[in-house]
């Protein structure tokens, strides 16, 4: 009999994802390849079989019977690293301020920058471990994590070298995005501050980020502005990603397209000659519908047009100070109710698509053999229980590239 470290035997489903190796659209959300009453295979970190009728000597065997197994859930858009709270603004909100009324107050994004810019290494280090172990907790074994926290050379690289730390030290493997264009740093003139991204920054990045990203939002950075950011970024190797169309329709997802940008985050207001560009060039679209939920928005991404378009869809949870949230299964929710994405096309924008979105596909996101074993079990009969029974922890189980957490 072989041998493995791990086995888990008799789920009820076992949920694999297998299909193409590339962002899946329109029906392919659909077919998330359920097996039941089957059983995986691990060792040496890896997936070594999966399928029915297993027979394993294994020095761990889980009996998954009743319960779901999942990939493990993949958050492809965070702001993990960042000091302090603003749950004073809950009552501004209440009362009807915008984002940018909220701003004028003294909350909003400054508010974080010089919490963030004053914190030591050592505590932004405690507060990011702290919302990591909850992402683990909540089934998140693999995540994005931006910069745009401090606005100026030292913070931004501040940040991306304790993300950096994160990586090596924490179970949750991060890959980073540099967001130095995240706002304008006040009592600065815009154009200043891109000379300052394109020339200072950016050039002293190294190999602290995959992607770079840009807040292309009216008041923020301009399309022509964030085109440039992002054409300097990608001289020196960073793959392009943009927050684009989230309050007003910039033009932000017509970009996205023409810089080849490996995902376009937000989306709520795109104009459907943007998404069809989109479409086109495979540009994944990253839903946050935590977003528009904590910001107590009535309007959502019109996620159904996309996925009619063509575009393939993911999800993550935006976790901020604005959005605080480690919690991929609310997104989830989130998506069926109030996107109206199936529970098997949430399963996809949570894991496979979501992968694609950070270009770990080839890893992380379906269970196949081969893969990093990166593995949920969750405590519930079948894959449409996560939006059904919402407002808990349906986790039971995480394994993180082969070892029992």
């Amino acid at each position: 009999m072989e041998t493995a470290d791990l086995v888990i035997k008799n789920a009820n489903e076992l949920v694999t994802l297998k299909g193409p190796n590339r962002p899946r659209i329109k029906n392919e959300m659909s077919n998330i390849s359920v097996i039941n009453n089957s059983s995986i295979a691990i060792k040496n970190g890896k997936i070594i079989d999966i399928g029915k009728g297993l027979k394993y000597k294994a020095e761990e065997i889980i009996n998954a019977s009743g319960k779901i197994v999942l990939p493990g859930f993949v958050d492809p858009h965070t702001h993990v690293v960042f000091a302090g709270s603003r749950e004073f603004e809950l009552n501004m909100k209440l009362k009807g301020l915008s984002y940018m009324g909220i701003l004028k107050k003294g909350g909003g994004i400054f508010f974080t920058v010089t919490k963030t810019r004053d914190a030591s290494i050592d505590d932004l280090v405690l507060q990011s471990n702290k919302r990591l172990d909850k992402m683990l907790e909540y089934g998140t074994t693999t995540c994005e994590g931006k910069s745009g926290y401090g606005l100026d050379t030292d913070t931004e690289l501040k940040i991306l070298k304790i993300q950096d730390k994160l990586n090596k030290t924490h179970k949750i493997d991060i890959v980073s995005t540099f967001l130095g264009a995240h706002a304008v740093p006040k009592d600065v003139d815009t154009e200043d501050y891109v000379d300052t991204i394109v020339n200072e920054m950016i050039p002293k990045i190294g190999n602290l980020a995959s992607f770079c990203d840009v807040f292309c939002e009216e008041g923020v950075f301009t399309v022509e502005q964030s085109k440039k950011i992002l054409e300097v970024g990608t001289n020196y190797g960073l793959t392009p990603k943009i927050h684009a169309d989230e309050i007003v329709d910039t033009g932000g997802a017509s970009l996205a397209a023409e810089v080849g940008a490996i995902s376009a985050d937000h989306l709520l207001m795109s104009s459907d000659n943007g998404l069809k560009q989109m479409a086109k060039k495979g540009v994944i679209g990253v839903l946050l519908p935590g977003t528009p939920f904590s910001l107590m928005m009535q309007k959502y991404p019109p996620a159904r047009k996309m996925i009619e378009f063509g575009i393939p869809v993911a999800l993550a949870t935006d976790l901020n100070p604005n959005c605080w949230t480690e919690n991929m299964q609310f997104m989830m929710q989130l998506a069926c109710f109030n996107m109206k994405l199936t529970p098997a096309e949430s399963v996809t924008a949570a894991t496979f698509n979501a992968a694609c979105a950070i270009g770990l596909n080839d890893t992380v996101g379906s269970l196949e053999k081969g893969k990093q074993a990166d593995v949920v079990i969750l405590d519930c009969p079948n894959y449409k229980w996560i939006p059904y029974h919402f407002g808990v922890n349906l986790v039971e189980t995480v394994i993180k590239k082969g070892c029992l957490l």
